[in-house]
């Protein structure tokens, strides 16, 4: 049985690249996400932001990274997650931090989007974002799949000339991919979704085990 199978989305290796193409093959003048001068430019990862939920001092800390076009990430999104934010995030016993991962020029826009209004929209964006998977991934060509995520960003109340700059933002694309292959070299992050907690990698797992993990590490 392959590992997607099981539960995970294996990782594709990508050139950096396959990232970057216009979004409409109808108009040639619309700018490239990722233009050849950002990708020549100085690139400082320290300035992406961490999206975090839960209390700084919390006891456990957990990061995800996942990838917004990985069906086993909308799931965990839809179910586990759920739950791990209402009994330990909510409640000050968890710190989370999501990590985007890219194994494709989807999921980075999706990022865009999600990252479009901020951290205190984030959290609200990505869960849209993994609701409507199964419907924007399967859009049609790369105009169609960004003008579905428009939409989702749309409705989380971004304006579009704000969705506009935030697509159009070439080196910002160019940073988050080098902040995700550092991330990813780091942490030994070859599928998603992948967790790390306390220090300590692990894979995607039931609610069930999480819970256990985390009341291991909470000493109860």
């Amino acid at each position: 049985m392959s590992r997607i199978a099981t539960g995970i989305c294996a990782a594709v290796a990508i050139a950096a690249g396959g990232y970057w193409l216009s979004l409409s093959n109808s108009s040639p003048s619309y700018p490239l996400i990722g233009s050849a001068e950002a990708q020549e430019a100085d690139l400082d990862t320290s300035t992406i932001v961490e999206m975090v939920q839960g209390a700084e001092d919390a006891p456990v800390e957990i990061i995800e990274y996942a990838s917004y076009t990985c069906p086993h990430c909308a799931t965990f999104h839809q179910g586990a997650y759920k739950q791990l934010k209402k009994d330990f995030i909510d409640t000050g016993k968890v710190k989370f931090i999501y990590r985007e991962v890219y194994f494709d020029r989807y999921g980075l826009w999706a990022s865009m989007v999600a990252r479009c209004g901020g951290p205190e929209k984030f959290f609200g964006i990505t869960d849209l974002i993994f609701e409507g998977q199964s419907e924007w991934v399967k859009a049609g060509g790369p105009a169609e799949i960004v003008d579905e995520l428009r939409k989702i960003g749309r409705l989380a109340g971004i304006d579009n000339d704000q969705l506009e700059a935030c697509l159009q933002d070439g080196t910002h694309a160019q940073t988050l991919v080098a902040w995700y292959q550092e991330n990813a070299e780091r942490d030994g992050v070859q599928a998603t979704p992948s967790f790390v907690v306390n220090g300590k990698k692990v894979d995607n797992q039931s609610y069930a085990d999480f819970k256990k993990l985390i009341e291991e590490e909470l000493g109860s």
